[in-house]
Formats: structure tokens, C-alpha cells, sequence
């Protein structure tokens, strides 16, 4: 009889093979010395995680209260979504962005994109497939391609021009690990507007990228969350690219740009063979989403558009009211482009200090929370990530609080 080659029961999650090859979670540490603060009776402005403080527009939430009164809508729904959400996310892409798509083999809805993303990876990669992941990146861009078994080819993102990225460096980074990976990368993911830097894709980016992927085999999977949030151009679809749904699919979220991050709605979209592995992986693990909230999700992507470009101009002059105190106090940030975030280079005298100890000192000295730049990837080292979800007010005054800070070390 085989002798066990652990302690029986397990007393820690690390004990599972899967979670313990888990990388720490960075934000931890911050997360437990801000939660201490605020029990304290402290003032503390959170700027770390980006969670739309904005509320839903109300005309959306009329439309869920209305349904949720309907007991017919109380039973299990569909996993793939409701015909006539897939149909408003289709008729979405036809007008927005020229893509014909159908709602029957394009387009699955998921519980927001986190979801999706960790789904489709669990139905199209093999153990030990490797996903070229441009960093630093949103966390679930790398974990999803964990929990599927599968590794991280992580490429530098640089900067090009401002508030854009190096496409040239980037697509030659993915060449040549076409070029040098055994076996050879199966999947290139890509997210523009970027989360965490705030960068746009330049023009023709993805055109190229398109190419390239062709070229090379691999699958294209473009996490297209920021699409509304582009504040100087409107941000490319993927999917408008000729060809692109032979090899790509485009996942859409309802989180940010209709201020429904709660609701947990979103899709992947484009190439069928794709959005058909999502679809069947998702049967097997979920009934949907509760359908009141599909009905709404739909009258939000049919109604009129005006709210989403009020919330666009909210996160443009919240960022400017951030960036006002922070020049104040020397302390240069570039202006976002794009998103909900801005994404900034440590300051002198602190370049030197990790992101993660810069963070905890801007929580007990300013009592302000950001985001540590490594808890993005090591690539993300040397910045720190502000979340635009505080007033205009608030957000002067957290760059007020930081400056004093700046001063008092700079004296």
C-alpha cells in the first residue's frame, strides 16, 4: 500500500498542488494594514482597487426592479446568456464598430470577464501550452493561464509615444518567442486599453498584431475592458480587423462602462470555434446569470449612450483633479490616455524602493491606498496604480496629503 507523501487531512490550502504553485497575493499585506486603519477611525482614501464608485444609471435599474418582480424570471437561466442579451452585444459590434457578428455562434455571454477569460483558457489549452502575456498585466490575464495547466510567456510592455505602447518592441518580443519557445506559444493575449499602464494601442497596432499571430499560429484573445474609456480617440476593436474572427475573439464588459461592476456581465465575442469552447465549458459549470440582470444588460446596450460618455468624462476630470496635487508637489505623473487608473513611476528619493513598501508608506504616512506596481508582475516594479474612484475633491486632496509627504522627505 503507497504511503502517503503529505500530512492526512490537509490543514492548509497551500497543500493542494494547484494553489500552493500559486504566486503570493501581493495586495495582501496592504489590504490588512488599510483595513487596521480604517478600524481605527482613521481617514483613509482608498484608491487601490478599481471599483466604480458611480452607481449604475437609473434607467438600467428600473429595468432590473421591473423583472425581478416577475417570479417567471426567478428559474435558472441559460449559461450562454439570453437570446436577446447575445443579440443587443451583436447589434452592439454592428453599430459601434462595423462587425457583423451572429448571435448564435459569435457571441457568449459571461459573468463578467474575469470569468470568461479563466473559462476559455480551461477549454482551449492543453497541459503545458504556453500564452505569451504582455506585463505588466491585470492579474487574471496570467492566472487563468495557470489554473488551465498551462505557462506564462511574459513580454515587457514600453511606453512609445505618450500614453501609447511600443508597438514595434511588442510584436517583435512575440516574434521571437514564436521563433525560440519549445513548443511553439499557442496564444497571444492582449489588452488595449491597457490595465495597468493606461496605454492605447497606436495606429495599425492591431492590424499588425492580426498578422502576426496569423503568421505564427496563435490564437488571439484581446481583453477589450476599457473600450469606452478612451479619452482623446475612441479605442480599436480587434474585431474590425479584416480577418480577425477567423483567429480572435474580444471580450466586452458591462462593468465599467455602464457602471455595473456589481452585476458581473460580460461576453466574449468573435471567432466561433472559440466562443464555442466557452460556450460548452460553461455549461457544465454554470446556470447564468439571473435573467432580470440579462433583460437590463440588454436595455443598457440599447438604450441611449449618453451615460457611458458621462462616465468617460467623470474618470478624465478625476484624473486631472489627481494630477493637479501630485504636480504640485513634483511629482511629474503622465497624463492617462485612457481606463479608470493612473499609472505612475515612483518619485525620487523613493525610486529606488520597492513598490509594495512605497505603497505602505503612502498608507501610513498619507493615508492613502494605491496599488503596488508588482502586484501587476515583476515588469510592473517601479510604478504604483490609482484607481479614479473617489470625487474630484477627494482625489485633490489625496494628492495634497501625498505631496505633503513628498515635501516633508524632500526637506
Amino acid at each position: 500500500m503507497s504511503v502517503p507523501s503529505s500530512p492526512w487531512p490537509p490543514t492548509s490550502s497551500a497543500e493542494f498542488p494547484r494553489i500552493g504553485s500559486l504566486p503570493a497575493y501581493v495586495f495582501a499585506q496592504v489590504n490588512a494594514e488599510k483595513a487596521e486603519r480604517i478600524a481605527a477611525g482613521e481617514d483613509v482614501i482608498d484608491l487601490g482597487m478599481g471599483n466604480p464608485d458611480l452607481g449604475t444609471p437609473q434607467h438600467i435599474v428600473d429595468e432590473l426592479v421591473e423583472h425581478a418582480r416577475d417570479k417567471r424570471h426567478h428559474r435558472y437561466s441559460a449559461s450562454r446568456g439570453i437570446y436577446g442579451l447575445r443579440e443587443g452585444m451583436a447589434d452592439h459590434y454592428r453599430d459601434r464598430y462595423g462587425v457583423e457578428l451572429d448571435a448564435e455562434t459569435d457571441v457568449v455571454v459571461t459573468i463578467g470577464a474575469k470569468e470568461g477569460i479563466a473559462h476559455l483558457m480551461l477549454a482551449i489549452l492543453e497541459l503545458g501550452d504556453t500564452v505569451i502575456v504582455p506585463a505588466p498585466a491585470y492579474p487574471i490575464h496570467r492566472y487563468s493561464v495557470l489554473f488551465a495547466g498551462g505557462r506564462v510567456h511574459s513580454v515587457q510592455l514600453r511606453e512609445g509615444e505618450p500614453g501609447y505602447v511600443d508597438g514595434d518592441a511588442l510584436l517583435a518580443a512575440v516574434e521571437e518567442a514564436c521563433a525560440t519557445q519549445e513548443p511553439a506559444p499557442r496564444v497571444l493575449l492582449l489588452s488595449f486599453p491597457n490595465n495597468p499602464t493606461t496605454w492605447q494601442a497606436p495606429a495599425g497596432f492591431l492590424e499588425r498584431a492580426v498578422e502576426v499571430c496569423r503568421r505564427n499560429r496563435l490564437l488571439l484573445i484581446h481583453d477589450f475592458a476599457y473600450a469606452d474609456f478612451g479619452f482623446d480617440e475612441e479605442p480599436p476593436s480587434v474585431l474590425a480587423v479584416p480577418g480577425a474572427k477567423e483567429i480572435a475573439v474580444e471580450f466586452f464588459s458591462m462593468s465599467k462602462s455602464y457602471c455595473m461592476a456589481g452585476w458581473r456581465v460580460g461576453f466574449c465575442v468573435g471567432n466561433p470555434a472559440m466562443v464555442g469552447a466557452l460556450t460548452k465549458i460553461k455549461s457544465y459549470l454554470d446556470y447564468g446569470i439571473f435573467q432580470p440582470i440579462q433583460i437590463a444588460a440588454a436595455h443598457a446596450l440599447r438604450a441611449g449612450q449618453e451615460c457611458v460618455g458621462e462616465t468617460r468624462e467623470t474618470y478624465r476630470r478625476r484624473a486631472a483633479a489627481l494630477m493637479e496635487g501630485l504636480h504640485g508637489a513634483g511629482w511629474n505623473v503622465p497624463a492617462p490616455r485612457a481606463t479608470m487608473f493612473v499609472w505612475a513611476p515612483i518619485p525620487e528619493p523613493f525610486a529606488e524602493m520597492p513598490s509594495m513598501e512605497f505603497a505602505r508608506m503612502l498608507l501610513r504616512e498619507a493615508g492613502v491606498v494605491v496599488s503596488p506596481g508588482v502586484g501587476f508582475g515583476a515588469e510592473g516594479e517601479g510604478h504604483v496604480r490609482f484607481a479614479l474612484i473617489e470625487p474630484e475633491a477627494r482625489l485633490r486632496e489625496a494628492g495634497e496629503r501625498i505631496g505633503r509627504v513628498l515635501r516633508r522627505t524632500a526637506a
